[in-house]
């Protein structure tokens, strides 16, 4: 597996591999003799995990670290906990549904090369639920027929578990599109379903939104959108990828701006890439209220950035701010009376 991942990555350009190492105490020794920019590390080694080993990375020097994961349940359990530990990104090993799991290792190792990690990842870690969510525990978000909609992609895993933190148990219904392999998608959202007080689960089609649930869209097969506007409710599809993403964020955004309209609030979050942005905009042109993520609080400030230059974004804000701004304006009356 070392010598593929040293054979995809040699062959780019911007990519010099300057070690490689067969279990933690041969990573430890290489990363203090060779001050690598980014490390890939494998989930399972010998001696000790590499959970542990990215542990003791992140507290002792912080560095982007990119891990390596079967892509089993047990395998997308470990790389949630990794994303939500600090880990920059994770890929999957080669498997016979998913042969060529490294096609972008090389973007994301440059990605991850040229994040401000040491700073964010203190800043960036999900913090205890906030006392905010008691200021929005009698609202009545049915009322104001809102429809938050998310989109997310590299460091989505803590951007999302900070903003959903801030979220009560009766919030309006949420639908997200979060960039992450196929078999992730459940674990992540059984994850969030822990750490949050809505119910937070794996989007299925026909599921009807709800006051209090949020829906993750279901990784690598089909997209997100939501329809039938007496009763919405998820509905996947079969389409060809956009921007090169199944199920993508624009796609999801699209279908909130022609199904809610100025009930929408449309967020997006760090992630590479320009997915979400032009849907974003559809979003604020059809009257939704439009937030984005700033670039001192990105993992990567690409989909924000994107977004922010198109006019896409009503609201710049850091991170820990945006749950409580949306909650106001989901709280606000619908016939624009904010």
């Amino acid at each position: 597996m070392r010598n593929l991942i040293t054979a995809v990555l040699s062959a780019d350009p911007g990519v010099s591999v300057v070690g490689q190492a067969a279990d933690a105490m041969q990573a430890r020794a290489a990363i203090k003799q060779l001050d690598p920019d980014v490390v890939t590390l494998d989930i399972e080694m010998p001696n000790m995990n590499g959970l542990d080993f990215l542990e003791k990375i992140m507290r002792l020097r912080p560095m982007p670290v990119i891990m390596v994961s079967t892509l089993t349940h047990r395998g997308a359990e470990a790389s949630v906990a990794a994303l939500e530990i600090g880990a920059f990104d994770c890929v999957g090993k080669p498997s016979p549904g998913d042969p060529h799991p490294f096609a972008d290792l090389a973007e994301k190792v440059k990605a991850a090369a040229r994040s401000p990690r040491k700073q964010m990842i203190s800043a960036n870690r999900a913090a205890v639920p906030s006392p905010a969510n008691a200021n929005h525990a009698a609202t009545d978000y049915r009322s104001g027929r809102r429809i938050i909609a998310i989109g997310s992609s590299t460091g989505g895993v803590e951007a999302l578990i900070a903003v959903l933190q801030k979220f009560p148990a009766n919030c309006p219904p949420t639908v997200i599109t979060q960039h992450m392999p196929h078999t992730f998608t459940k674990s992540f959202a059984e994850r969030l379903n822990r750490l949050c007080a809505p119910t937070v689960e794996e989007a299925t089609d026909g599921a009807r939104l709800d006051v209090g649930r949020v829906y993750l869209a279901p990784g690598g097969e089909r997209h997100l959108t939501i329809v039938n506007p007496s009763a919405p409710c998820c509905r996947l599809i079969d389409k060809e990828p956009v921007n090169g993403h199944r199920p993508s964020v624009d796609v999801l955004f699209d279908s909130v701006a022609d199904l809610a309209g100025r009930n929408g609030i449309g967020i997006i979050l760090t992630g590479m890439g320009r997915d979400g942005a032009s849907g974003l905009l559809k979003m604020r042109r059809a009257g939704a209220r439009t937030f984005g993520q700033n670039e001192k609080t990105c993992v990567v400030y690409g989909m924000p950035r994107v977004a922010y230059e198109l006019g896409a974004v009503e609201f710049q804000l850091p991170l820990n701010a945006i749950g409580e701004e949306v909650l106001k304006r989901a709280a606000a009356r619908r016939e624009g009376m904010e």
